[in-house]
């Protein structure tokens, strides 16, 4: 694992040598260097940002269903508008549907403060998410690539993704989850570069060889960051948790690697006595504790959903009784929630039109109807009956090489040692791998919302290997930037071709039929 999370692009870390000359190791830590045109890097992000935030908000309040929530909106657009009413928490023990945590309904209801109970106000939160993983995009795959031309790339290929773009655009909860594991990856990136900038000057100053482990690494505000941010995530789903796991494991081979090459003497187990405690706690225990604090209003109030599960029930916490009731209470409520989502399984016989299971994600093989409307009553097409829908699908541009690309990282991530294709394949396995742990329970694309961001990563970096280096011949050069344009190009064709059926915009029943490519796509 290692070798796998190593400083270099091209090629793993040398092995562990306090021979080699200081030069030597902190060149190996520092790798490539940020690239110092911030201020047009500063330019594109802004630009990028405010057109993903035009292309996001763009008619956001169409289609309802006669002016109420469609698809799942159904479920979560209500308890968020019960949430504004109480002050944070649900309460309607009638509806018996509250089977998520608390953040992204509370973020729904942020936007229905601002512009009431309608399309736009339930939609809005999900909106800014939509427009701010798009920030978060360029600025990761800066980093990752050092480059500010592959950030703007990024930046444009995420704009253009079909999924992002109507969950961004739907009073939904997967779309916060997306941004808020997004943000703790690039705060681990951002803690990968410290800690080798530490690292490198402890080599530079003659001190890293003081103890066989190497040297402590002082408080990283960082990953401190990353774990908060999890926390938010888990907040939203308990899907979140799996990146917890993920980038825990994730920050610990970046460590092992970074003492590595400064010549730790012993950089597994250094990192095991001076990194695996740190990490416990400044990625897992904060998460817990963001996750808990989500409930700030579930436990302040004395009408919530379960709040008083514990007493009214008259449930003997057994060995967890010295904990509070409220506590207790949380325990319960959260284990049905959890039983209700193990135990929804397809009927034999009998499953959802537009349930999907996770092999058919990678390539978007099975999407989702959302909205559907045709017929006299739907007008604007040019033509008699028109048909008015949105469907969740992943632009085939970039979604169907999802599978090459996936290969071509792991085969960067094994024999060619690259620390940023396996960065990106945690992010990306983490939300991908634990859904064929049951297969029987009902799943939908939607719930791959969190993977688009990391497969724009993914086509990033290879984009960059096409492109090439900066310094490359005039000929080797050009003709990797045309071919890069080239598909950019041809992603955002896609993207525009798709954008009535992403929108609800009417259209012919004749275009309707021709944006439906595949056979499942019906």
């Amino acid at each position: 694992m290692t070798a796998l999370l190593s400083s270099t692009p091209a090629g793993a870390d040398p092995a562990p040598d306090t021979q080699r000359p200081p030069t030597d190791r902190e060149a190996a830590l520092l790798g490539r260097p940020m690239p110092t045109d911030r201020l047009r890097a500063f330019v594109v992000t802004v630009v990028l940002t405010a057109v993903a935030g035009v292309v996001r908000l763009w008619n956001l309040g169409v289609p309802t269903d006669g002016g109420t929530p469609v698809f799942d909106e159904k479920h979560y657009v209500p308890q968020a508008w019960q949430m504004l009413r109480n002050g944070g928490y649900e309460d309607n023990y009638g509806y018996e549907l509250i089977v998520h945590p608390p953040l992204a309904k509370q973020l729904i209801a942020v936007g229905e403060w601002l512009f009431g109970y309608n399309g736009w106000g339930w939609r809005f939160a999900a909106a800014v998410a939509g427009t701010v993983i798009v920030l978060l995009t360029v600025r990761i795959a800066r980093r990752l690539t050092r480059s500010t031309l592959l950030g703007a790339v990024a930046g444009v290929l995420v704009i253009a993704d079909g999924v992002l773009h109507l969950q961004s655009r739907m009073g939904m909860l997967d779309i916060f989850l997306a941004v808020f594991v997004l943000a703790a990856f690039g705060c681990l990136l951002r803690d990968r570069d410290q800690v080798r900038e530490r690292l490198a000057e402890a080599v530079r100053q003659g001190w890293v060889d003081d103890s066989p482990y190497g040297p402590r690494l002082g408080f990283r505000w960082w990953r401190f960051g990353a774990g908060a941010l999890l926390g938010l995530a888990t907040a939203v789903k308990w899907s979140g948790g799996y990146w917890v796991l993920a980038f825990v494991l994730l920050t610990l081979g970046f460590d092992v690697a970074a003492r590595r090459a400064a010549g730790v003497r012993r950089p597994w187990l250094g990192a095991v006595r001076r990194d695996l405690l740190p990490v416990s706690w400044g990625i897992g225990l904060v998460s817990v504790g963001v996750y808990l604090g989500s409930w700030w209003a579930w436990f302040s109030s004395e009408t919530a959903t379960d709040r008083h599960y514990l007493e009214i029930n008259q449930v003997d916490p057994g060995v967890f009784g010295f904990l509070p009731d409220a506590l207790n209470s949380l325990a319960i409520y959260t284990f049905n929630m959890m039983t209700f989502h193990s135990g929804l399984s397809t009927p034999d016989g009998d499953p959802h039109p537009w349930e999907s299971k996770p092999w058919t994600w990678p390539m978007g093989l099975r999407p989702m109807l959302y909205y559907y409307e045709s017929g006299e009553q739907v007008t604007g097409c040019g033509a008699a009956e028109c048909v008015s829908a949105t469907m969740l699908i992943g632009t085939p541009a970039l979604w169907w090489l999802s599978v090459p690309v996936l290969a071509w990282a792991l085969w960067r991530a094994v024999f060619r040692a690259d620390w940023r294709y396996t960065a990106v394949l945690v992010g990306y396995l983490a939300g991908f791998l634990p859904w064929f742990a049951n297969l029987d329970r009902q799943m939908y694309f939607f719930y791959a919302t969190p993977l688009a961001p990391f497969l724009t990563l993914g086509l990033t970096l290879v984009l960059g290997q096409i492109l090439g280096r900066a310094r490359a011949a005039y000929e080797r050069r050009g003709t990797g930037l045309l071919v890069v344009s080239l598909y950019v190009g041809l992603v955002v064709a896609n993207f525009v071709w798709l954008w009535p059926i992403l929108n609800g915009d009417p259209i012919t029943q004749d275009r309707w039929e021709a944006e439906l490519w595949l056979p499942s796509w019906r």
